[in-house]
C-alpha cells in the first residue's frame, strides 16, 4: 500500500490513520503456507515537531505445525515497528530506521510484509513444555507414555549386563 504524506510534511501535529489487510498466503515458510488468514495493518504517520514518524502493527493467526510433536495449532503472530520518514539523507549509512519517501510517498505494505516475514519464528511449538515425540514408537508424549523398551547406550552395555546378572542372582 503505497502511502501518501505530501500533506502533512510542513504541518507539525498533523497525523495520518491507515489500515489495510496483507495477503501473505503465497509466502513458503519451511514447506508451509501458515499465513492463510490476511495480516491486519494498522498504524499512522505523525509530524512530531517536523519529524515524521511513521508506526504500525501487524497481525494475525498462523497456521503453524509443532516442530517436537507434529500438532497444528493456530498461532497468534503480531510486529509493532516505527520508522522515521524523511525526504532525503544526508549519509547513507543512516541504517534501516529511516526510510527515503519516493516523491512524497512510503510503501507501508512493503514494510509490513518485510517486517511481519522476519518476525516469523523459526521454531514454532505449541506449548513451552511439548515433550515431543518418541523416537522409537512415534507416539505424542504429551497424551501419554510409551511403551518402547529404553535402548541402551552401546557403550554402557557392559554395565547393563552386571545390572541385569546382579538382578538375577538376587
Amino acid at each position: 500500500m503505497l502511502l501518501n504524506v505530501q500533506r502533512i510534511i510542513n504541518a507539525p501535529g498533523e497525523r495520518i490513520a491507515f489500515q489495510f489487510h496483507l495477503d501473505l498466503s503465497d509466502v513458503d515458510f519451511g514447506g508451509l503456507y501458515p499465513a492463510q488468514d490476511p495480516v491486519v495493518v494498522t498504524g499512522e504517520v505523525r509530524n512530531i515537531a517536523g519529524m515524521l514518524l511513521l508506526s504500525f502493527t501487524a497481525g494475525t493467526t498462523l497456521k503453524s505445525v509443532c516442530d517436537r510433536c507434529l500438532k497444528a495449532f493456530d498461532n497468534p503472530c503480531s510486529v509493532q515497528c516505527e520508522y522515521a520518514l524523511a525526504e532525503q539523507v544526508e549519509h547513507e549509512d543512516c541504517g534501516d530506521e529511516i526510510i527515503v519517501l519516493e516523491d512524497g510517498c512510503v510503501d507501508v505494505g512493503d514494510l509490513a510484509r518485510t517486517a511481519f516475514i522476519l518476525e516469523m519464528d523459526t521454531k514454532t511449538l505449541c506449548s513451552e513444555d511439548c515433550k515431543g515425540i518418541c523416537p522409537g514408537c512415534g507416539v505424542n508424549l504429551n497424551q501419554g507414555s510409551c511403551t518402547c523398551k529404553k535402548q541402551v547406550d552401546p557403550r554402557l552395555a557392559v554395565l547393563a549386563q552386571l545390572l541385569e546378572k546382579d538382578k538375577n542372582e538376587t
